[in-house]
């Protein structure tokens, strides 16, 4: 009975092999209304005057507090193993996401 219990609960994922590479993100941009979390991935390189989102994930507050836990525990396992991790200061980076709107 069990046993059944866990095959009903079992999720089959894919993961398709573009998706699988990955994509390189050194910073990450999060704003927020009453219905949803919207996190901006974008890759910065060093002396560059411009910069591409690469990815962007909407989340649902609840799910977005998920995350944030998952990720918690995460950095908590990781740091058991293999020390603190250092955050280093960074200067502010300012940001422009286009030209403005006028009314």
């Amino acid at each position: 009975m069990a046993e059944e219990k866990k095959k009903q609960k079992q999720i089959n994922i894919e993961l398709d092999e573009k998706i699988a590479e990955g994509t390189y993100s050194n910073l990450a941009i999060i704003n927020h209304s009453v219905s949803e979390f919207v996190v901006d991935f974008i890759s910065l390189m060093p002396g560059a005057p411009k910069a591409k989102v690469k990815s962007r994930i909407i989340l649902t507050p609840q799910h977005a507090k998920k995350l944030l836990k998952a990720l918690n525990d995460n950095v908590s396992r990781f740091e058991k193993t293999h020390g603190t991790i250092q955050d280093y200061e960074q200067p502010a980076i300012p940001l422009n996401f286009g030209p403005t709107g006028e009314a």
